[in-house]
Formats: C-alpha cells, structure tokens, sequence
C-alpha cells in the first residue's frame, strides 16, 4: 500500500511523495487520517525557525483526526474502524518530570510532529498510549481542533479561574480564542485585547468584550471594565513585549498570570508589578490526558463554533499554496488540510 504524505524540504518548500506504508510495530497504532490543522508551531517550520531541530526530511503536523486502520502487537482496548485523535507527546517514562506524574513536560519529551513523523500523511503510525477514541458522532474536521482546545484547556486549569473573575487574554489568535472560549465557559468575565480588527470582530462575535491597543490604553480599559480592580487572571498569548507589559500593568491585586505563549527571545518583566500587588506567574505547556477528555466533551458539547472557527480546509496536494496564504493572511483563525483522498 503506497501512502502520500507532505516532507518539509527547508526554504519554505514541501514535497509531495509516494511512500510504502509500514505496519504498526508492536505497541503501535496505525491511523488513516482524515484532517490536519496548521498551528503556529508548523509556520515556524514552514519558515525555517527550526530546521535545526526538524531537518528537512520530515512530515510534520499534529492537530488531527482520523480512523484506526491497523493496531500493532499488544495494544489492547483499540480497534480498526474507530475514529480518533492523537496526543502528540512520547515521554521516557524514567526522568524527574515522569516519576512526578508529570510526563506531559518529560525532561527527554519527545513532541510528535516535530522531533518524530507527523500527520501529514495519509497514513500514520503512533504509540497506542497517544490515542483518544472520539465521542460517536463528531465531525472528523471538527475533532482536528480538540488539540489546539487542550491546550486552552489546560491553560485554564493551571489558572486556577474561580466562577465570576474577571479575565484578560491578550493575543487574539487561534489559541487565545480558545483559552476565552473555555475561561468563559468556567464561569469568567473574559476581555481580548487584540490588534487586528478581523480577529476583533471575531471575538465580537462570540460575544467578548475587546480592547485593540492601537486605539485604547489597554490598561485603563481594563480598569474600566473590572471597577478600576484589574483582572484576576491574565493570559499571554501574543508572545510579544507589549502583551508582557500589559500583563504584569493589568493585573489585580494577587492576580494571577499564566504564560501561554513562547516568546522568540526573553522578554523583560516589571518584577516590581509582583511585588507590589503579589501576583503570581505560572507556565503552561501543551497538555495532560485529561486536558484531551475535556476538550473532547467541551467540543461535542458546542463550546467551539467550529464552522466559524475554521477559515478554510485545503487538500494535502495544496499544502504548499496552504502555507504560502497562511504566512500573508495574519487574520485567518484555523486554516486546515484534508488528508483522506476518499
């Protein structure tokens, strides 16, 4: 059997090939699948920030969904047939992190999709331990977005949010949507600050209150919206230098701030912020598997508009014009690629 899969070349390029399709060694699961979301790691592939760590003969991608086709030599409790998503983390099993229980941030963790093959792919063997078996009857092209949901979900449960704060996410991308859209649904009074006005009227949409800092003092407009308090909970997600300084500035008295977002080069902090109003800062990255089961209910319960969510869904033969439109359209919410041929 003859799989097509995308390889990231360098220099902004894919190549489509032909490759035999392997059997699932044991332990593994094979899927088919069916869609794959573009996320802001895979455009700083697609641009050439890490090619130091991903090479240029690499399938990349993991926002996905497919269909179990074969399971590997002793993986029980999965079937061919079942539609599913992958949890892209291969961790040692044996390091501090792990024997803490904290195998999501492994010491040697492994990222699917970036360090080792990814869904780019027709066909695509995992690790049986990666595997969500989806609700029956959810959209394979929606549950391509439980991923990115994860982590807005674990994003909100590292923030600790109590029903009725008032929340700040600064950054109005793709994951700072989601991270309002499950703060909101965890009771917060959530605000966006955002600079552009396509993802603004987005937010608008769902019904968020926005602040645009080109035109508003992003501080005083929190003030207004919080009774001059602050927000107890801030959520950078722009991975800039401004959206730094309004997160420590915006910040209630023993507020708490959460780290979404990875900056390219060390931002400053006003420390004097955290000592003034004890605030606290905490970091959050990718997800746990329970971070998967609530994004699975919190999608099949409707959290996500999803028809609105995803911008536009592209075949696999069109991954390169894809990219390119991507990279030139800063607006665009998720942008996604429909692997299955049938």
């Amino acid at each position: 059997m003859i799989s097509q899969a995308a390889v990231y070349r360098g220099d902004k390029t894919f190549s489509l090939e032909q490759k035999d399709v392997q059997p699932p060694g044991p332990g593994e699961v094979q899927i088919k699948v069916a869609y794959c979301g573009i996320c802001g790691t895979d455009l700083h592939i697609f641009l050439g920030h890490m090619d130091q760590r991903v090479g240029f003969e690499r399938t990349i991608g993991h926002e996905m969904s497919g269909t179990i086709s074969a399971t590997g030599e002793g993986v029980t409790g999965l079937a061919a047939g079942q539609h599913v998503v992958v949890r892209p983390l291969d961790h040692c099993g044996d390091c501090p992190a792990c024997n803490a229980g904290h195998e999501h941030i492994c010491h040697k963790l492994k990222f699917i999709g970036i360090d080792s093959e990814g869904a780019f792919q027709e066909y695509w063997n995992v690790p049986a331990h990666t595997i969500h078996v989806l609700p029956e009857g959810l959209d394979l092209s929606h549950a391509a977005l439980i991923e990115p949901l994860a982590v807005a979900c674990h994003d909100v449960e590292r923030a600790k949010l109590v029903k009725d704060e008032d929340v700040l996410v600064i950054g109005g991308g793709p994951i700072g949507l989601l991270v309002a859209l499950v703060a909101r649904q965890a009771g917060g009074n959530v605000i966006i600050s955002e600079i552009s006005d396509t993802r603004l009227a987005y937010a608008e949409k769902l019904g968020f209150k926005t602040i645009n800092p080109k035109s508003d003092d992003p501080v005083e407009k929190v003030n207004a919206l919080t009774g001059n308090k602050g927000a107890d909970v801030v959520f950078e997600v722009s991975g800039s230098q401004p959206g730094v300084d309004l997160m420590t500035a915006a910040a209630a008295t023993r507020g708490r701030i959460v780290m979404v977002a990875i900056h390219a080069s060390k931002p400053t902090i006003d420390l004097f912020q955290f000592f003034w109003r004890e605030l606290e800062l905490f970091g959050a990255r990718v997800y746990r598997p329970e971070d998967y089961d609530t994004a699975m209910r919190l999608l099949n319960e409707g959290v996500v508009d999803c028809a609105s969510f995803i911008t536009d869904i592209k075949p696999l033969g069109e991954i390169q014009s894809a990219f390119t439109a991507l990279t030139q359209n800063p607006s665009a919410i998720k942008s996604m690629i429909q692997i299955a041929r049938d």
